[in-house]
């Protein structure tokens, strides 16, 4: 049953995402209800819908449109790509760590070569750098490759991040774009027509539809991107720390419990390579 918890907590996180996402999407602008009255007429209600205000806010919405979509795009696509069991999956890691306690070195550059994660990218530098003819196996060349790899992960994975920002700074800034422009034309209009203080109101209420549809797309963008970008800085420090274990436990420095001495015919084939 323990083994089954963390898969029902990943059905539940995904659920929650695609609820939250598609309310997101469902509710671009809020459904609101707007009363109209002048003086001496009786009161009238309109009920405007979220598609009306869609299509009062103008060329502007579809941009938000694109926005909304993209922001729900890379945000599932995050969601499924930041994950420690994906980018440093537990078998490998004890593949590797057995490999290299042994000092099978090809097992293990085999092992991190056929596996795309970011562990294995990470450790497939690392090996290419062992030499048993130097101090420690060569483990100050294996450190910095493992790192130079680590950094080249971290920034191809901050690319997709780094979308959620152009989101939640693109999308409020369309849509103050979008109010500034409604906001001319009903001036422009005020000014050639006969200065209805009415038509005035609605048209400033128009411009701010763009307004109120930049918040919402870039308020949950800002929020994903937080997330995702402190979440992949915590995937990439476990990944860094499984990366020197494995390269402690190959130079000597680490022997795992009930690990047995490599055969001398083992280190002198490896040396080798």
């Amino acid at each position: 049953m323990n083994r089954n918890f963390p898969q029902f907590q990943n059905r539940l996180a995904k659920s929650l995402l695609a609820v939250m996402l598609t309310m997101h999407l469902f509710a671009l602008l809020p459904v609101f209800s707007q009363e109209a009255a002048a003086a001496a007429e009786p009161v009238v209600s309109q009920n405007v819908s979220a598609l009306d205000l869609y299509k009062q806010g103008g060329a502007f919405m579809h941009i938000l449109l694109v926005c909304s979509i993209g922001t729900i795009a890379v945000a599932v696509y995050c969601f499924i790509q930041i994950a420690a069991k994906k980018m440093a999956p537990s078998p490998l890691v004890d593949q590797v760590n057995s490999a290299m306690a042994a000092r099978d070195v090809n097992s293990a550059y085999s092992a991190c070569k056929a596996n795309a994660s970011s562990y294995g990218k990470v450790m497939t530098g690392a090996l290419l750098k062992v030499n048993f003819d130097r101090d420690l196996a060569n483990k100050v060349s294996m450190m910095d490759a493992a790192a130079e790899a680590l950094d080249e992960e971290e920034h191809r994975q901050m690319v997709w991040v780094n979308y959620l920002n152009i989101f939640a700074t693109l999308a409020p800034m369309v849509g103050l774009l979008g109010t500034v422009w409604g906001m001319i034309e009903a001036f422009d209009k005020l000014a050639t027509t006969s200065g209805d203080p009415k038509e005035l109101a609605g048209g400033i209420k128009i411009a701010m539809v763009t307004t109120a549809g930049g918040l919402i797309v870039g308020i949950p963008a800002m929020f994903f991107y937080f997330f995702f970008r402190d979440k992949l800085q915590g995937v990439m420090t476990s990944v860094q720390k499984h990366a020197s274990f494995a390269i402690d436990i190959l130079s000597g420095e680490i022997r795992l419990q009930g690990a047995e001495e490599p055969a001398a015919s083992n280190v002198e084939e490896a040396a080798g390579e």
